[in-house]
């Protein structure tokens, strides 16, 4: 019993010692940063569709084989390159059932194969002829268009920089009103950074621009790019 009162009383000496001797907590100032940089864009990127219909599998698969050789001839045709025209996604499923006005079910064939294309194009300026084209076609449906960069991460690097330089100004605002400076960059936390491109509204092209030359697609003059950064400084005593 001796021991253990020994123990405890040695134990409540030292316990003030330790609470004497840790660190207080250094005051921060936390900021969120946000940066945008805008390029312009490289490439256009249009999106068709092949699609066929048969009684089997092998039937709408053969079948849209056979409209997509001539879907591949004719966009060439347009002064595509072929290497320039890639599959974005290929799936043969059962026919949806279709009810007519009257309630009654509309006999289709069981089998639908959808063959989607991604064409890219650098005529920036007559993406609108080639959506027209695409419009005139029977064997391919226009689904959308987009516009890239090759130099993605460029982008998005200057966004970054661009939300660092945000952070800092704030984080100067906010010391100057307080009275105190900054010290030390304790952490810098990454966030988001990515394109912002508003896609163009294709609802009208098609039904008013069916079989049109073209189609008044107006490519963006940049793509947007947005960052965040979340930064931390030690708060420093009066400048």
């Amino acid at each position: 019993m001796r021991s253990v009162a020994v123990a405890l009383l040695a134990l409540s000496l030292a316990t003030p010692a330790l609470a004497q001797t840790s660190a207080p907590r250094q005051p921060t100032i936390s900021v969120m940063g946000t940066g945008e940089a805008e390029l312009k864009p490289d490439f256009a990127r249009i999106h068709v569709t092949v699609a066929t219909q048969a009684e089997t599998v092998a039937q709408a698969s053969t079948a849209n084989n056979t409209a997509t050789e001539r879907v591949l001839a004719r966009i060439q045709g347009l002064g595509i390159k072929r290497e320039d025209i890639r599959t974005a996604n290929f799936q043969v499923f059962q026919t949806p059932q279709q009810v007519g006005p009257d309630g009654k079910e509309i006999k289709t064939p069981k089998f639908s194969a959808h063959h989607q294309l991604r064409i890219t194009t650098r005529d920036l300026d007559g993406v609108g002829r080639l959506a027209g084209e695409i419009l005139a076609s029977g064997d391919m449906t226009f689904q959308s268009v987009s516009f890239g960069l090759d130099r993605q991460e460029e982008g998005a690097d200057k966004a970054r920089e661009a939300a660092v330089r945000d952070a800092k100004r704030q984080a100067d605002v906010y010391a100057a009103a307080a009275g105190v400076s900054l010290g030390r960059l304790l952490e810098i936390r990454d966030g988001s950074a990515q394109p912002f491109e508003p896609q163009p509204d294709m609802r009208m092209s098609m039904s008013m621009a069916k079989g049109a030359e073209s189609v008044p697609i107006v490519p963006p003059a940049t793509i947007r790019y947005t960052a965040n950064v979340q930064l931390v400084w030690e708060m420093a005593g009066r400048p």
